[in-house]
């Protein structure tokens, strides 16, 4: 494994930690300003809305755990590929936890120095709803 597909998973490793910690302003230093995420059911969304989302979540008490299992990883050059299995469960006091599963499609971009999420694709569906990835 080369220094950048390190970097890459060390990423993927940082975003999940930091997701279950809430920490809101690592998340947003790994993706870049143009970033764009495609989720199932939704227009295309950027970072402000990202962001936007971030307070609604901590108000409702929302915690997240999450695994990802990347599947293929491709670098040329300041770009990356990568194709994921993830798992991520939400949670709230009095509410049993929902979980989701799935595959996602995502573009880094490579930014003074640092690997950044550009693009994100995610198909995560609601488990047992024909994809218990």
């Amino acid at each position: 494994m080369n220094s950048d597909e390190s970097a890459i998973r060390e990423l993927v490793a940082e975003w999940l930690s930091a997701t279950k910690a809430g920490d809101m302003a690592t998340i947003l230093s790994l993706m870049t300003d143009d970033v764009v995420f495609l989720v199932p059911g939704k227009e295309p969304f950027g970072k402000s809305a990202f962001t936007a989302a971030s307070p609604s979540q901590a108000q409702h008490s929302v915690s997240f755990d999450g695994s990802s299992e990347i599947l293929d990883l491709k670098v040329a050059g300041d770009w990356a590929f990568m194709i994921s299995k993830l798992r991520v469960t939400a949670s709230q006091p009095d509410t049993p936890p929902v979980t989701r599963a799935g595959h996602a499609l995502t573009v880094l971009y490579k930014q003074g120095g640092k690997w950044r999420v550009r693009r994100d694709a995610n198909l995560l569906m609601p488990v047992g709803s024909g994809d218990d990835a």
